[in-house]
């Protein structure tokens, strides 16, 4: 059985917007700037983590995003990414962008489903916050894993959206990375229980 984790840098106010300060953001390239020399340590978690998973679950757009930043990247993070399985959520997409991607469309919650139950191991959702926003809204993500940085912006697009009810966590680890990261792991627990 698959397990569904959202891995997602954020600022501490939850803006997911434009971390690179790629995208025309004015309050965009966080990541670099408050990651600094922590992003040594980021590096190898993120790596880690992708050597450890069974494939990655992906919005339109960043499928695109990342096709075109890490096809022609080398090395054991690269190598990981470009080869493992992915799987594009879109309505719209014929031919992802990236290698080994299969287009998921139609009934997203019912395919997700699906999905989970073909996959062993973890699915990673990265940079894909309105896919995030669907599957947790329908419960189908099992774990957060949040790197914070240190910073405040104010203004931007945040991981978390409007659900139609509220969404129990549970805290499962904290560390910090370096000097100003922190990875906060949350599993998503049922307001039923």
């Amino acid at each position: 059985m698959g397990k569904i984790v959202i891995t997602a840098n954020m600022s501490l106010d939850g803006v997911v917007q434009d971390p690179t300060g790629e995208e025309g953001f004015g309050r965009g390239g966080w990541f670099g700037q408050f990651g600094g020399k922590d992003l040594e340590a980021w590096a190898k978690i993120e790596t880690a983590e992708a050597l450890g998973a069974a494939a990655l679950l992906l919005g339109r757009r960043s499928d695109e995003w990342f096709a075109a930043r890490w096809t022609s990247r080398t090395g054991e993070l690269a190598g990981r990414l470009n080869s493992m399985p992915k799987y594009v959520v879109s309505s719209t997409l014929e031919h992802p962008r990236w290698s080994n991607a299969t287009v998921v469309n139609g009934d997203v919650p019912a395919e997700i489903t699906q999905l989970k139950r073909e996959i062993n191991g973890e699915i990673l959702i990265y940079a894909s916050s309105q896919l995030g926003h669907t599957l947790i809204e329908h419960d189908l993500v099992d774990e957060l894993r949040l790197v914070v940085f240190p910073v405040v912006l104010g203004a931007g697009k945040r991981l978390f959206g409007h659900t139609s009810e509220r969404k129990a966590m549970r805290l499962l680890d904290t560390r910090t990375l370096g000097d100003g990261l922190a990875v906060l792991t949350y599993e998503l627990a049922s307001m039923r229980e």
